[in-house]
Formats: C-alpha cells, structure tokens, sequence
C-alpha cells in the first residue's frame, strides 16, 4: 500500500530585492601540479528563501579555475560530498576538464588528473561510496557513452562497467527484452550500499534501477546482477524519468528522483518499494542530497515555467524553504537546475548548485 508522504508548504515568500550586483577582482596566479586556486569577489545581497533559510550568493563561477569556467556552459552532471569524518570535500567532473575538487571549507578547488576516457565523457552526476573495508571511491556515470567510471580519490580509474549487453540476466523480462532488442544503456546516476551499485536509466525507454555486484576489491570488479526494479509510468515506484539517485548518509535506503512525476521514489537495497515524496506538481526534481537534518531538491523546472527553477529545501520531508536563483538572487543563466548538495560548515548552510543549458554553477550561504 502506497504511504506517501505530506508536504507542509510554507507560503510565505520574502523576497529581498536588491540592485547591487557581483564585482570581481582578478585572479591569482594558477599553480601548476598540486593544482588550488582562489578566488576572491564581492557578490550581490539580494536574498531568497523563507524564515531561517534565507540565501545569499556566496561565489559564482569566477571563483573557479579558468579550465572550469570555459568548459560550464555545457555543464549537465551534479555533486556529491565525501561526508567521511574528517573530510568534506565536494567532487564533480567537467567534458574536458576532468575531475573537480572542491575544498570542505568551499574556498579553494583542486582539478584532479582524470583518466582520458572519463575526461572526454560526460559525468551525469558524481557520487562518493566506500567499500566494506573502508577505500573510498568516485563513480561517475557517463550518459553520453554508455559506461559508468569508477576512480580512486586521486582520480586513477580502477573500473569501467560496461553497457549490459543481450545476454545479460536481469531476471526480468522488460529488461531482457530491452538489451536483447539492442536498447542504449543511458545511465543517468548511481549509487552504492553494502557491495551493491544502483545505476538508474532514466534517459531511455528502459528507465529500471539496475543493479551490478562487487565481485572483488582487490583490484576492484563488478558484473552486472539479477536485479531491477521501477520502470517507466506513474504508478507507486515507477520513473517518468528516473535521474538522480543516493542513500542518504547514515541510511540503507535508496532515494531517486523521479523528474516528470515530480517525485523522490524511496527503496530498500533488495529493490522493495518503500513510499514516495510528493513535491510541488509541475516541479522536476533532478537530484536530492541530505545533510544535518535538511535535504536540498535542485529542480529542472517549476510549477511556473516562465521563471527560474526552484531549488527546495525539505526538513524532515517538509518543504520548509524555496530559493529561486534566477528570479530572486538575480542569477541568469539559472533557468533550468540540475544538481545540488548542501553543506553545513561551522553552523552554516552552504548550497553548491549547478545549472544546465547553459551549465553554471554557483555556492550559496545561509543568512544568519
């Protein structure tokens, strides 16, 4: 039986609208090797959000390497946050540039050498897993070829997961079917709990979670695995299209976005439904991260198209705080939303949020 699970819409919008607009200094040096760069600009205060969760633009792209900067107008992928004690550190990849580190403090980003595979690819969205043994990992799942990658934390790639092909057994006959019949494999995000990857596919008519096993760690294996579930419709559990996926830290549960159903479809590891998150109709929610109590929904579109897409802000499944980098804090280029993680640093909220068509990417603080 379908729980689902309500929404308290807070109404009250308080919008601070303001003409002071970004001045940027010029750039340091770039360093070669052990790359960091810093950048330092003054931002506008125009504000968004409700209550306590009010917004500020803390840095736009100047704060990021040249190589960055040329390469975010094609941005389409996403973030995820090395949330290991100690750490904090924000990864995602760029076409061309490879991967991108973000220190935990947010002031300094660190390109890392990138396998040329992976750096030609787009990384749809970033994701940070640890085995059982404690080695961490990135993966990324690379739409345009039809591959996910998977590197060390230093960026040398020690996996590739190929395409499944017709004579792979999912156990399934939809899926059987689809491979058999010479349908692409388009992962769109992954995930990972205890030796198993998620991968969904959301960008083809397949549209399954499909689930691969780890066979080895020393060196790193994993081949494809008899399980998948959702499928494309609007029923409990079913994708309109499925994109992002994660497991909420500290969870065993899987939590994907459902973009045109405008929903977050929650499962437990064996692929069982578990209930569905309701967000505003009309909404296409890309992706979903989870920190220190609050969840940030960094959405395609709004219910109102015309305007810029919302970033939303759950606590405790509540929508408690919207922020519209376009309309409100002046943003331009953030018409359509793809990617966001939030961050709490010294008793801070920070959003690090990455637009598509055209890409950017922007760092928001909360105002206190």
């Amino acid at each position: 039986m379908r729980r689902i699970v309500f929404l308290i819409f807070v109404l009250t919008f308080i919008i601070t609208v303001g003409h002071v607009y970004a001045h940027v200094t010029e750039h340091p040096p770039t360093e070669i090797g052990d790359f960091q760069f810093v950048a330092h600009h003054e931002v506008s205060e125009r504000t968004s959000g409700q209550s306590a969760l009010k917004f500020k633009v803390l840095y736009m792209r100047d704060h990021f390497p040249p190589e960055v900067v040329a390469a975010l107008d094609k941005a389409h992928g996403g973030f995820d946050v090395d949330r290991r004690d100690g750490k904090g550190e924000t990864y995602f990849a760029l076409p061309g540039v490879g991967i991108i580190q973000i220190s935990a403090d947010l002031k300094t980003t660190r390109l890392i050498e990138t396998p040329p595979a992976l750096k030609e690819a787009n990384a749809h969205y970033t994701t940070v897993w640890t085995t059982s043994e404690g080695t961490p990992y990135l993966s990324f799942p690379a739409n345009d070829v039809g591959k996910i990658f998977t590197t060390t934390m230093d960026g040398t790639l020690v996996h590739t997961l190929e395409a499944p092909d017709a004579m792979t057994d999912f156990k399934h006959q939809a899926v059987n079917t689809y491979f058999s019949e010479g349908g692409k494999f388009v992962p769109t995000g992954i995930t990972h709990i205890d030796g198993m990857l998620y991968v969904t596919t959301g960008y083809s008519d397949l549209d399954y979670i499909l689930g691969a096993k780890l066979t080895s760690l020393e060196p790193l294996e994993a081949n494809w695995y008899p399980l998948a579930f959702g499928g494309k419709g609007d029923e409990p559990g079913q994708f309109g299209t499925g994109h992002h996926i994660t497991v909420p830290y500290g969870t065993k549960r899987l939590d994907a976005s459902d973009r045109a159903n405008a929903e977050i479809e929650r499962y437990s590891p064996d692929g069982t439904y578990l209930e569905t998150l309701p967000l505003i109709k009309g909404s296409f929610p890309c992706s979903i991260d989870y920190e220190a109590g609050y969840a940030v929904v960094a959405c395609l579109f709004g219910p109102n198209k015309e305007k810029g897409a919302p970033l939303y802000i759950l606590e405790d499944n509540n929508l408690v705080s919207t922020v519209m980098l376009k309309e409100e804090l002046g943003v331009e280029t953030f018409q359509h939303l793809h990617g966001a993680v939030i961050r709490k640093i010294d008793g801070k909220l920070y959003i690090i949020a990455q637009s598509w068509n055209p890409g950017d990417i922007v760092i928001l603080e909360q105002i206190m």
